[in-house]
């Protein structure tokens, strides 16, 4: 049977024109040179609060000890901290310090600019609405995957 839309040539150029944006964004360095492990927890920090450690591991699908390691380092340059468990004192919670926040809106203020420049670069004024108008799309997507 054949589709009048064919959605499997579609999701195709989508993972790859999507990967390959994913990958050059992460490319973009910022002075603080967060890696990639740091950047994930410190969005998670900041969109969903104060947590532990095993609850950090298990939303970032690693080990608690790998979670460990690297709240280690961000804790060492001062970007997230550690407190006892308002409910119950025996667990350690991790919360994003202001200098780690200040670090993670650095990276994202980088990457925003190096999409802005390159948007301003290479596409057109029909090209940018466009994609203005895919964008709450590609949203919709990502939360029906």
């Amino acid at each position: 049977m054949t589709r009048e839309v064919d959605v499997d040539q579609i999701a195709g150029s989508l993972r790859l024109s999507l990967g390959i944006l994913i990958r050059r964004l992460r490319q973009v360095k910022s002075e603080d040179e967060l890696t990639l492990p740091e950047i994930s927890v410190l969005a998670r920090l900041d969109r969903d609060g104060p947590t532990t450690v095993t609850a950090l591991a298990k939303l970032e699908q690693i080990s608690a000890q790998s979670m460990g390691a690297t709240l280690s380092a961000l804790e060492a340059r001062g970007l997230v901290t550690r407190a006892s468990d308002p409910d119950d004192g025996r667990r350690v919670v991790m919360s994003a310090t202001e200098a780690g926040l200040a670090a993670l809106q650095t990276g994202r203020n980088a990457r925003l600019q190096a999409l802005s420049r390159a948007l301003s670069v290479a596409f057109s004024p029909a090209e940018l609405r466009a994609l203005r108008e895919a964008a709450p799309l590609i949203e919709r997507l990502a939360q029906n995957i």
